[in-house]
């Protein structure tokens, strides 16, 4: 594969990801700012064709995070796979990029957040992954955004038995919370630490998360979601995640 020719302004993008590990971006028209609400209630409303975790809190039992919805949403597969993502994510990357794998975080009123962690401990079959926050509803630190350490993705840090970043070293770092607005899009490198606190407001905190990785690495995605359903149904426990980076109570 040839490398991704870019511009002026994408060099610029470039250079602040690699110094940074992340990166923010607007790369949406406003009609697909406005779908995505809809978008992503058509997908809380589907069945168990696709892979639904749901979480215990105050308010009782709610949908905390959707995967593997991309072959049940057009939308949302044309989104995830064709136009600006995949084509930043190949400038980030610097070649081709293909989608590894999606999914919707809720985070409703009350819902839990997440320890610090890298996902690329979570992640199967290839090193380098590049993911993103694609924002549905306004987010700050009110209802639980991301934050991110800056220019600490050239590393696996040390883990605790969770496969979550050692707390004397989430300690040593300098957290940057990055609120984001409906349609924004923040990128981070799958080696970027990253956390985010529980949703203490009234008002959802709802993202899409495409990852994606370089296409001479293969298409990925069937296998990665076989590997998964797997590895969740030898555990015998309910989880979301690869790793134990969920902070809530998982039914």
């Amino acid at each position: 594969m040839s490398a991704i020719q870019s511009s002026e302004a994408d060099r610029a993008l470039i250079d602040a990801f690699k110094a940074d590990g992340w990166v923010l971006t607007e790369p949406f028209a406003p009609d697909t700012v406005a779908a995505l609400t809809d978008w992503v209630a058509e997908v809380a409303a589907m069945d168990d064709r696709v892979l639904h975790h749901r979480e215990r809190t105050d308010a009782g039992v709610q949908l905390c995070r959707t995967e593997d919805f991309v072959p049940h949403h057009d939308a949302l597969a044309r989104l995830l796979t064709e136009g600006r993502l995949p084509a930043i994510a190949s400038i980030l990357l610097g070649e081709p990029a293909v989608l590894y794998k999606e999914k919707i975080n809720y985070k409703l009123a009350g819902g839990a957040g997440f320890s610090a962690h890298q996902d690329a401990p979570a992640y199967r079959f290839v090193d380098v992954h590049l993911s993103c926050l694609v924002a549905v509803d306004d987010t700050d630190l009110d209802n639980g955004c991301l934050e991110v350490v800056s220019g600490a993705h050239d590393r696996i840090h040390p883990m605790d038995e969770r496969g979550c970043i050692r707390s004397d070293v989430v300690e040593s770092f300098d957290w940057r919370p990055v609120p984001v607005r409906a349609g924004q899009v923040l990128w981070f490198d799958s080696r970027t630490p990253h956390r985010s606190g529980p949703n203490r407001s009234s008002r959802a905190r709802r993202a899409l998360y495409p990852t994606y990785n370089a296409a001479r690495a293969g298409d990925l995605r069937d296998a990665y979601y076989e590997r998964k359903r797997a590895e969740f149904a030898a555990s015998g426990g309910a989880r979301i995640s690869l790793i134990g980076d969920f902070e809530g109570e998982v039914v």
